[in-house]
């Protein structure tokens, strides 16, 4: 409780407000990192380059001329898996910006955590696809 001294009052609540106006700025920086972040993974022993945004969607893909020698339904797996890699980058550099910012602790640095490894879970751990091993290979 406050009790009965004013200036005791006053200093808590300029306190309380500073505090707050700290933590906007910190919420604020996140946001701005945030939404700056983007991820790139490689595929198919480098033949296959995705680039995602913060949101996830796919903002570049760039194919390399090995890919006319991969099956079209398998071109289109090494891609999806690519850019799900790609996502799964966006979560650990988010995380790197909360603990920058808000902090790793805090109740706003978990729910942006959580929710990015939500959206974007680490695929598990994946065998090389058969095109990695054929140019590991020398094909």
């Amino acid at each position: 409780m406050l009790g009965q001294d004013p200036d005791a009052a006053q200093e808590l609540l300029h306190s309380w407000t500073a505090e707050l106006s700290t933590r906007a700025q910190a919420a604020a920086e996140l946001s701005d990192r945030v939404a700056t972040i983007a991820a790139s993974a490689t595929g198919a022993d480098g033949a296959v380059r995705v680039t995602v945004a913060a949101s996830g969607a796919l903002t570049d893909l760039r194919l390399g001329d090995r890919v006319q020698r991969i099956p079209g339904a398998e071109l289109a797996s090494i891609i999806m898996a690519t850019i799900a890699r790609a996502q799964a980058g966006l979560t650990e550099q988010v995380s790197m910006a909360v603990h920058d910012t808000v902090g790793t602790d805090s109740e706003t640095g978990r729910a942006v955590t959580d929710t990015f490894a939500k959206r974007f879970p680490r695929p598990p751990d994946e065998q090389p696809d058969r095109w990695e091993r054929d140019a590991r290979d020398g094909w």
